[in-house]
Order: structure tokens, then C-alpha cells, then sequence
């Protein structure tokens, strides 16, 4: 019988973990990563291919408006300020106007699609404005006065004189506002009896305004935004103005522990967090203070609320991925390919000799966790073997440099409360214990970062993965970095998880059950994500859905859902992995299982042509027919492959 998770614990001290698995993963046992040819010209490239590529008549065009949308942003830096609205949404206008002027059907393939790619995202920016307009209303009733403070930065940015009196008398204004706000939502005063004073009748109070968690939540955000923006304003003329910091100091100091108090407030009375604890200040034995914990070390253990954008919010979402389906019949999508997963854990469960106890195959994989202090070395040797078992074949270009240059760093404690697992790119940051966490978040972190789990997921964050799209980005057709999506880069690294499960990369049933944790995980991604935006699910719902569907620990499936609806994510992110992926799958069998493009060179151009959402990857390889539209909607669940089962023993 599995044991549960507390009970390994306390049978076996931490720090003194057996080796629970063989010394190397998948009989690599290098004592350092690969190493390369010391002759430096082996890593650089043919450079007359280089010179001779091909490119788009429009990626000028598209560098152009990127440099100038940065330049904007940078100028135009008060979050969500009156005048930041208005210029983007004007800037956003006149550059799909003047698009508009081009003669698309002069245009390359490569130039329709920059023309395609370009005219989706301003559109897109042009929604995400008008969607921001009525979440912007829904808080207006907590934050009446954003606007007023907002405008401090702008008029600073006009580089307007300063007036340092009236800059005083507005943040007074701004304060009166601040308390009277926060009053409202504070508990009423005990009344004395008796309905009148003075024989005049007693005032009455004016209710507080109603509005819901979400909003509530909303607006505390918000207000944090707009406390730090007006400190940056402020900041920018004391000291250096020293009347404004004679008229100012004062009347800034009051607002600014409004605003803080004001947020707590909304927090606690709207959205219903607690305060975060007061801990005692470095050195308050001796007539010290108390200060309050960091929002961000008490943000792990608050509620989680998030901000569902509802059918019309998906939607809108799903054009700009340009994915032709509802977000219904993506779920339903989502609860096949899980069958999928499900069934072969049930296989490779039997293998174990634990029948159809999947949940009991997972439990005893997790247990074979690497002891404390030998993840790096773990990570290490199963980068290693994937990039031995892609240099084996004629599958990708990685080249030389690319396997050289990542690099690897430990994740902070903090950071593993929201990334329970490791991340990727150039660096690859390792999720693992250290002596400052619990003994339960110890023992979950070993357990859910186990050898088998991360065997399926090392070349998803390294190479073939992230890391080689973070090379080929910065080298090919960089214009198009603006046009990032998930569905291609997270896409693209689920994709790969694919291609080598059908490939036997995992043999053992360990490995396979390491693998399909993922690709159970991914499909859950879609349903718990979607379905909380649909209104349909809450994030204790989703966590409950994870636990259940998903072998994560449950501190390790609270950390995804929290950083799923915690705003760090758009709201379609999650859903991206695994639909990118199949996406990716459905025209590798178009173009690479009928023989119209070699593996080697289906995803070289899927690496070099740049991100964007995969349909318009298939218009470029596969010569789709465009408008100023965009192409015909492509279906493409209706064309994948089945997957792949293992053989059954």
C-alpha cells in the first residue's frame, strides 16, 4: 500500500534521504555538462546563407511600429492614465489606417503574412482597450480619483511647470477623497440612541458602494499601481524643487498612507484578505517599530481570486490566436486527449504490477525523488541525454552555441509558491528545497520535481524547447518577436513532448508515467482555465479538478492555479500548451507525413520563420491562400493524428 506524503515524511528525516533511483538517469553518467569543440569557428554559422535568406517585404514595417509602440509605452508611462489611453488607442488607429493603404496583393507570401500578423495584433490592442474601459468602469464607484492622480505623471511627463501650491492643494483633495472612500467601507460607529440630534434629525450614512470580489480585488490592484506612480512623481521633484518640497512633503506623506490604508481596507472588507502580519522591525529590542510583511511574501497564502472575462472575453482572445473554435468545444477537445493519458497510465500502471491504480502508479514515482542537493546534477544529466538522443537524428537544427550557452540558477522560495516547477529559456531556474522552507513544502517540491517528471519536461524548457525558440528568435526574423504568442512558444515545447513519447524516448513505465503527469496537467490547463472564465469553475473548484485529474501535489496544484488567475498569465495562457501543440501536430502530419517537407526542415522554418499563431505558421509552409483578412479557418482538430498508445506488454 502507498503511503500518504506526511507519512514518508515522518518515517525518514529529510536531510538524510536514501537515493531512491539509480545513481544517472537513463544510463548517462557524465560528471559535468557536455562539453563543445574549443575551435570557436565550429559555432558560427554558413554566413552566405545568411546573407542569401529570404525575408519579408514588411519586416521594416513591422519593425518600425514595434520601436515606435515601445518608444510610446516609455513616454507614455503612467499605467492606464488619461493620456496613455488616449495616445495608444490613437497610435493604435492610425497605424491600422495607414496599413490599410498597402497593396496587399502586391505582397510576397511572407509580406501577406507580416501584413496579416500585423493588422490581428492592432486589433487586438484596440479590444484590449475596450475591454479595459468597462473594467475600468466596474471600479470606478472604489476609485473615483484614479484619474486625477494619474494625471500628476502625465502633466510631469509634459515636462508642464510645476506649480508646487496647487500640486499641494491636490494632493489634499486627493486625501479628502482617499479617507471618505475608505470610511464608507469601514464598520459604521456605534449611533446613541435617539433618532435626532439637537432636535435636527440625525444624518443619514451614505452606503458604502457594492461592488463584487473581483472588482473589488481589481481596483486594490489598481490603487497599488497608482500609489507607486504618484511616489514617482513625487520623488521627481523633491529634494531637486525646493519649494515643492516645502508646499509638498506634508500633504504627499498623508495621501500616500491614504492610499495604503485605503487598499488594505478594500482588501479586507470587499475582497475579504486579511492584513498581512506585523513582524517585528530589524532591531526593535531597543525601542524599535513593527513592520508589516511584504505584499508579495503574504500574496502566496491569500485567497485567490482572479478576473474572468467571461464567452465574449474568450472569444475575442481565441480570434486574436485565431483558433476557430468556442471555448466549449476546445474543453471537449481537452477531456478527449485527456482519455488519451488516462488510459496509458492505467497501462503502464499495470506494468507496475498496481492494476488500474494509476493515482497509486504516480504516488510511488514521486517517491523516487533525488536526495537534497543533487537536483542540479539531476537536471544536468537529463539535458545531457536529450540532446544526445536529438543529436542522434535528423529532426531540428540545434546549433553548437545553442547547446553551449544556457545556463542554470535556483528558483528563490518564494518564486516555487507560484512556480512549484522549474522554468526554462536561456536559463533554466531549478525548483527545489531549501532549509528555508517547511518540511511540507520540502518534501512536496522533492516529490513533485521527481526524476521521472522532469525527464519529460528538461528539453521542453532547454532545447529543443525554449530555449532553442529564445536562440532562433533573437537571429531569424526578429521583427516578429512582437507577434508572440503562447500558442507557439509553449506550443512548440508541448509539441516536442509529443513528438518524443511517439518516438520512445520514455521506455520505462516511470518515464511514461513522468510523461503523461504533463500531458494530463496540459489538458487540465484547458479545462480549469476556460472553464473559470466561463464563470463555470472557481479557483477552489480548479484546485479540487487538479488534485483530481492531475498527479501534482496539492501545495504544487495551488501554486498553478494561483498563477494562472493571478494576472501574470492572459487569460488564454494555459490553454495554449496543449492547443498550440496539437496544432503543431496536425501540420506536421499534413506537411511531413505526406512527404512535402522533411522532419529537419519542417521545424528549422517553424523555429527560424518566427512566433506567431500557428495558423499563420501553416499559411507560410504551406502556401495558404491570404486575404487582408487573414486565411480561411483552419479546423485542425479534425485533422490531427490519433496518438501514439505504447505497446501493450
Amino acid at each position: 500500500m502507498i503511503r500518504s506524503s506526511r507519512a514518508v515524511f515522518t518515517a525518514v528525516s529529510l536531510w538524510c534521504v536514501p537515493l531512491l533511483l539509480p545513481a544517472q538517469p537513463g544510463g548517462v553518467k557524465p560528471t559535468t555538462r557536455q562539453q563543445f569543440p574549443v575551435d570557436p569557428s565550429a559555432g558560427v554559422p554558413a554566413l552566405g546563407a545568411l546573407v542569401s535568406a529570404r525575408t519579408s517585404e514588411l519586416a521594416e514595417v513591422v519593425a518600425r511600429f514595434a520601436a515606435d509602440q515601445q518608444g510610446l509605452q516609455r513616454r507614455y508611462d503612467a499605467p492606464d492614465s488619461p493620456a496613455q489611453r488616449a495616445r495608444i488607442r490613437a497610435f493604435s488607429s492610425a497605424w491600422r489606417a495607414r496599413l490599410g493603404e498597402l497593396a496587399f496583393d502586391r505582397l510576397s507570401q511572407e509580406g501577406k503574412a507580416d501584413y496579416v500578423l500585423l493588422d490581428n495584433h492592432l486589433r487586438y490592442q484596440l479590444a484590449l482597450m475596450d475591454r479595459a474601459d468597462v473594467q475600468r468602469a466596474e471600479v470606478q464607484p472604489l476609485l473615483p480619483f484614479a484619474d486625477r492622480a494619474l494625471a500628476l505623471q502625465d502633466a510631469r511627463r509634459d515636462l508642464t511647470t510645476i506649480d508646487a501650491q496647487a500640486s499641494a492643494r491636490t494632493l489634499a483633495d486627493l486625501t479628502r477623497v482617499v479617507d471618505s472612500l475608505r470610511t464608507l467601507l469601514e464598520p459604521a460607529p456605534a449611533r446613541p440612541s435617539g433618532d435626532s440630534v439637537n432636535g435636527a434629525p440625525r444624518p443619514t450614512r451614505v452606503p458604502a458602494p457594492k461592488v463584487s470580489r473581483t472588482v473589488g480585488n481589481r481596483a486594490a490592484e489598481q490603487l497599488d499601481q497608482i500609489r507607486n506612480t504618484v511616489g514617482v512623481w513625487y520623488r521627481y521633484y523633491n529634494g531637486y524643487d525646493p519649494l515643492f518640497s516645502w508646499w509638498a512633503t506634508n500633504p504627499y506623506q498623508k495621501l500616500d498612507e491614504a492610499m495604503r490604508r485605503y487598499a488594505t481596507t478594500i482588501r479586507t472588507r470587499v475582497v475579504g484578505i486579511q492584513p498581512a502580519p506585523v513582524v517585528a522591525a530589524a532591531g526593535s529590542g531597543s525601542g524599535g517599530g513593527a513592520a508589516q510583511a511584504p505584499r508579495n511574501a503574504a500574496a502566496a497564502n491569500e485567497p485567490i481570486i482572479g478576473d474572468p472575462i467571461g464567452a465574449d472575453g474568450l472569444a475575442a482572445d481565441l480570434r486574436h490566436a485565431m483558433i476557430p473554435y468556442t471555448a466549449d468545444e476546445l474543453i471537449a477537445i481537452a477531456e478527449r486527449e485527456y482519455a488519451f493519458s488516462l488510459a496509458e497510465a492505467k497501462k503502464a500502471a499495470r506494468e507496475l504490477g498496481l492494476g488500474d491504480d494509476w493515482k497509486a502508479a504516480m504516488e510511488q514515482v514521486k517517491n523516487k525523488y533525488v536526495e537534497p542537493g543533487k537536483q542540479p546534477d539531476l537536471i544536468r544529466d537529463l539535458a545531457n541525454e536529450a540532446d544526445t538522443f536529438f543529436a542522434a537524428h535528423d529532426w531540428v537544427t540545434i546549433p553548437a552555441l545553442a547547446r553551449e550557452d544556457w545556463r542554470m540558477e535556483m528558483m528563490a522560495p518564494e518564486r516555487q509558491r507560484v512556480s512549484p516547477f522549474f522554468l526554462g529559456g536561456e536559463t533554466i531556474q531549478v525548483s527545489y528545497p531549501t532549509d528555508a522552507m517547511t518540511d511540507d513544502e520540502k518534501l512536496m517540491s522533492m516529490r513533485g520535481n521527481n526524476p521521472h517528471f522532469s525527464r519529460a519536461t528538461v528539453f521542453h524548457e532547454l532545447n529543443p524547447g525554449h530555449h532553442l525558440q529564445g536562440f532562433m528568435t533573437a537571429r531569424y526574423n526578429t521583427h516578429r518577436r512582437v507577434f508572440s504568442t503562447p500558442f507557439w512558444n509553449e506550443g512548440q515545447s508541448l509539441y516536442w513532448e509529443m513528438f518524443l513519447w511517439d518516438r520512445d524516448f520514455h521506455v520505462t513505465p516511470e518515464d511514461r508515467l513522468g510523461a503523461l503527469a504533463w500531458r494530463m496537467h496540459r489538458s487540465a490547463r484547458i479545462v480549469f482555465s476556460l472553464s473559470f472564465h466561463l464563470g463555470k469553475m472557481t479557483p477552489e473548484q480548479a484546485i479540487e479538478y487538479v488534485v483530481d485529474k492531475v498527479p501534482f501535489e496539492r501545495a504544487n496544484a495551488e501554486g498553478e492555479i494561483r498563477r494562472s488567475f493571478n494576472g501574470s498569465y492572459s487569460p488564454i495562457y494555459q490553454a495554449a500548451y496543449m492547443l498550440g501543440g496539437l496544432q503543431l501536430r496536425a501540420l506536421y502530419a499534413e506537411l511531413v507525413t505526406t512527404k512535402r517537407m522533411t522532419d529537419r526542415a519542417f521545424h528549422d522554418a517553424v523555429l527560424q520563420g518566427g512566433p506567431m499563431p500557428i495558423a499563420m505558421v501553416r499559411a507560410r509552409l504551406a502556401n495558404v491562400p491570404l486575404t487582408r483578412d487573414g486565411a480561411a479557418p483552419w479546423r485542425f482538430a479534425e485533422r490531427l493524428p490519433a496518438p501514439r498508445p505504447f505497446p501493450s506488454k
